[in-house]
């Protein structure tokens, strides 16, 4: 048989390094290596009982079958409910779209919206999905550099001038994977404006809006005139510790929301009903708030924890974030770069973490540890990393 021929667009379609470092770090466990895990971004905490208990109880009262493509209407209005209440602003059930991980919104919103060669702004660093699902339709990435001097904030100048006539949508999360930093109400405001002077759609990745410390998250689509140009990105995952139930939502505009309907009957068909049955009781059981407050309280310890360690260590400095569970130390002083170090700590040291440009070309000299992993663990992880920079100086 001869080779097979890939279309040309799988060539411009990107990966995800934390799984491919997960693999390899797996690989090493296998071999008998004792491994820390800091490459994943996934809560170490058990879903919540009363979330496994009303999943399983819609198992077996019959929540195996297919749902409608946007979702069982009742999770739809648990999702329109929830948002209307954390984001103060009146979210109607038909504007909400049930998808299996929320990656599927920005795909089907790219689909939906952006034609080949039109420009899509998104930052740098940055989800590695946002860059890789852009250039597989054809689109351009135009990318908004986030530095540490100031937060990993936008340079809102920057931002400005990147837009051009081609520019159809704008790409924002916060708080930020990968480097914790959020958006100000100034930001988010600069962007609307933007947006509205420009006629241009923002997709506002909101995954890790309920994980913040001391700061009120600050949404777009909260903002006067934005509901009909923003769609909001988020879902279960990280917040209830619900990874593998695969559970993300858009809120989108009517118009729009029916043409994310049309792309999910075309792929997944529907999100599953067990799944959608235990989202109602996460977003709506004072039981699930009160397990997502223990755990951002838990989060918001390990975060000072791994952030005095690592600026304990020669040659490392690492901001504080108000947000997520990752930190993104600048490596710089250490003499090694990014790839040499994460490569090492690994092989040598047994510390999975990830190289800062995974997630573009503005990583290069960081690299993002994500602390989600138990105290002792993130010790241990801290003492390695430690030791290695001591037992192997680049000056």
């Amino acid at each position: 048989m001869s080779a097979i021929r890939f279309a040309e667009r799988m060539s411009r379609l990107g990966t995800e390094g934390a799984f491919e470092v997960l693999a390899r770090a797996r690989r090493l466990e296998a071999q008998g290596k004792k491994i820390v895990h800091l490459e994943i971004g996934e809560p170490d905490f058990a879903t919540p009982d009363n979330i496994v208990e009303a999943g399983i109880s819609a198992m077996q009262h019959g929540y195996t079958h297919y749902t409608p493509a946007s979702g069982i209407f009742e999770a739809r209005e648990a999702v329109a409910g929830f948002v209307s209440r954390t984001l103060k602003t009146e979210v109607d059930p038909t504007e909400v779209v049930l998808v299996p991980g929320s990656k599927n919104v920005l795909l089907f919103t790219l689909l939906a919206c952006i034609e080949p060669g039109d420009e899509v702004i998104l930052p740098d660093p940055g989800y590695p999905a946002y860059a890789s699902q852009v250039n597989f339709i054809g689109a351009v990435a135009k990318t908004v550099t986030l530095r540490e001097e100031t937060g990993f904030r936008m340079d809102l100048d920057e931002l400005a001038s990147l837009v051009t006539p081609k520019t159809r949508m704008l790409i924002v999360n916060t708080p930020q994977n990968p480097t914790g930093g959020v958006l100000t109400e100034e930001d988010v405001k600069f962007v609307c404006d933007l947006a509205h002077k420009h006629d241009l759609l923002v997709v506002s990745d909101e995954i890790y809006s309920q994980l913040v410390y001391g700061f009120h998250h600050v949404s777009p689509l909260s903002q006067p005139g934005m509901r009909e140009r923003t769609v909001l990105m988020d879902g279960l995952s990280k917040s209830y510790a619900m990874t593998g139930w695969r559970l993300g939502y858009a809120v989108a505009p009517k118009a729009l929301a029916a043409k994310l309907d049309q792309l999910m009957i075309n792929s997944s068909s529907c999100a599953a009903g067990f799944t959608q049955m235990a989202a109602i009781e996460a977003l709506s059981a004072p039981e699930s708030e009160h397990a997502v407050a223990r755990m951002v309280k838990v989060f918001e310890h390990r975060r000072n924890l791994v952030v005095d360690g690592l600026n304990d260590i020669p040659g490392m400095r690492c901001a504080r974030p108000q947000g997520s569970f990752y930190v993104f130390p600048n490596i710089e002083g250490t003499g090694f770069d990014e790839h040499e170090l994460s490569d090492r700590l690994l092989a040598e040291a047994g510390v999975a973490v990830l190289p800062g440009t995974a997630f573009g070309h503005a990583g290069k000299g960081f690299i993002r540890l994500a602390y989600t992993q138990s105290e002792d663990e993130l010790k241990l992880g801290l003492d390695r990393i430690g030791e290695f920079i001591r037992d192997n100086p680049k000056h």
